[in-house]
């Protein structure tokens, strides 16, 4: 691989309640119709697409993109969990690298309904080496919803390993709400307070109901172009993905005897140590992260996992400030998960969304101070983890 694969256009359209939003095809098609003028460049460039998503049916990509243009264009569909539109950002960016196009566009969208994750009932669950590695580290409550019973076990490992209280996840909830208030796109933007997190519905373990994300549908989409096309065309405002890894699960993820790795720390940390070497840079380097938050318990595992601080020490991180404006990183200043909202299959390409304004210097009110270099976390349990290092072009 050589040269560059650079950012031209980006677009998300601000994620809903299930019930509340359009047809996903319809979310789909605008996403990705508004990331194309973001770029300046006519769908009849696009030479590849990749569409991500979980719920829905085959040819769903096909469904949304026909109705931007149908130009006999390879579509592909991609299923990688929470991790699916990140995906299909890391295929179409491998596109680009390779030299097998020069344009390619990558869109991710989810139609959720309301209440926990469904699952197939009548195969093997994709999930099953994840329930039997925590039945077998921490016991399972058939009763407690899975997800929350995931992280919310890996969370009581963290409080038991390295002490504290569920106030350490709490104050992650506070800051992402903090952050939401600056941020149109946000679905949930009233402050909170650590008591309010803390005195809201117990879920599992130490998680409360403010502590977990919630089901929501939306989508969002990137525009990719090689550095031959960018400069055939005078596109400008660019912003390189520098770095990217997606990995899968190891041993590790199941026979470490942590819940933690369980639910991608170990992940992450592969995924982040091979991004940051391909850009040239270390977690020091970065000006802001937007990272996985779907429970407040995945943000502090999160931090310590990428490298932004050493491990055990999320509290002192947060005390300091250092997760936030005015600190070391600004952590998630969309609001994350926990506040902009978690389509799954539209979460990466949000998230990417997100770094490439801050990274042109178009964040409006959120915007971090000249803003270099950005990092994306994003996880899918069954599973993938994708890191991406994002720099001004």
């Amino acid at each position: 691989m050589s040269g560059k694969a650079l950012i031209a256009g980006v677009a998300m359209v601000k994620f809903s309640k299930p019930g509340k939003s359009e047809m996903y095809d319809v979310m789909g098609a605008r996403a990705a119709a508004l990331a194309l003028a973001d770029a300046g460049v006519a769908y009849g460039e696009v030479q590849q697409a990749y569409a991500g998503y979980v719920y829905g049916n085959t040819c769903s990509g096909q469904t949304a993109l026909y109705s931007v243009g149908m130009t006999r264009i390879p579509i592909f569909n991609v299923n990688n969990a929470c991790a699916s539109g990140s995906s299909a950002i890391y295929l179409a960016r491998q596109a680009i690298l390779g030299g097998q196009v020069d344009v390619a566009l990558a869109v991710g969208f989810e139609q959720m309904a309301a209440g926990a994750l469904s699952v197939d009932t009548d195969r093997t669950p994709i999930t099953w080496r994840l329930d039997a590695a925590v039945e077998a580290i921490r016991g399972w409550d058939d009763n407690a919803p899975q997800a929350p019973q995931y992280f919310g076990s890996a969370g009581a490992e963290y409080l038991e390993k390295y002490g504290g209280t569920n106030e350490l996840f709490a104050k992650v909830s506070v800051k992402a709400r903090s952050h939401a208030a600056r941020n149109p796109y946000a679905l949930f933007t009233e402050p909170l307070t650590v008591d309010q997190v803390l005195q809201s519905t117990p879920i599992f373990g130490p998680l409360t109901k403010l502590m977990c994300c919630p089901p929501t549908c939306g989508a969002a989409a990137t525009v990719l172009v090689s550095e031959a096309y960018a400069r055939r065309h005078g596109l400008t405002r660019l912003v390189e993905i520098a770095g990217m890894s997606l990995v899968t699960d190891g041993n590790d993820s199941f026979e470490s005897g942590s819940v933690a790795n369980v639910v991608g720390a170990g992940v992450a940390r592969t995924a982040s140590r091979q991004a940051y070497e391909e850009a040239g840079i270390g977690p020091d380097d970065a000006d802001l992260v937007e990272l996985h938050d779907c429970f407040s318990s995945n943000e502090i595992i999160a931090y310590e996992a990428l490298g932004l601080c050493p491990e055990g020490e999320s509290a002192r991180f947060i005390a300091d400030g250092d997760n936030t404006y005015g600190g070391r990183i600004v952590t998630n200043p969309s609001g994350g998960l926990l506040s902009k909202g978690h389509p799954l299959g539209a979460t990466g390409p949000a998230q990417i969304a997100e770094l490439t304004w801050h990274l042109r210097g178009d964040a409006g009110a959120r915007q971090v101070p000249d803003a270099r270099i950005g990092l994306q976390h994003n996880v899918g349990l069954g599973g993938a983890g994708v890191v991406s290092v994002l720099k001004r072009a």
